[in-house]
């Protein structure tokens, strides 16, 4: 696993970019991107204090973003470049979303549906809610 970069957002997150390629046979390797990103909740992000409560109950104050982008099968001479070409693809298509005011609200309340729509794996964190 190696850094790559950070990248601080105009919403305040930051991105941690990594590479985290590995060699599949001797001429060839499979590229992996992975970029991840916490997002604290906050109380003001939620509809009700109960959701926000619930939410922090089962992530905890903090969720995490994930993002992986892999080729497989690449050869040596190309890894940079495919490597490059998954960062550069991230940052046209993604970017411009995870970077506005109104995302880590949205991520947010998207861990509460999440909850409430995948109760039953998270039964063991919510207690008598």
């Amino acid at each position: 696993m190696k850094h790559i970069e950070n990248l601080s957002l105009p919403n305040g997150l930051t991105l941690h970019i990594w590479d985290v390629s590995r060699q599949i046979a001797a001429d060839t390797v499979k590229v992996e991107l992975v970029i991840k990103m916490d997002v604290a909740f906050e109380i003001s992000y939620f509809e009700e204090e109960d959701h926000y409560l619930k939410t922090r109950r089962v992530f905890g104050p903090v969720a995490n973003y994930e993002y992986r982008k892999e080729r497989t099968f690449v050869h040596n001479a190309e890894t940079e470049t495919v490597l490059r070409n998954l960062l550069d693809d991230f940052k046209k298509d993604a970017l411009p979303y995870l970077s506005k005011d109104e995302f880590p609200r949205k991520f947010s309340q998207s861990k509460y549906r999440e909850i409430i729509q995948n109760w039953y794996k998270y039964k063991d964190r919510l207690g008598n809610t």
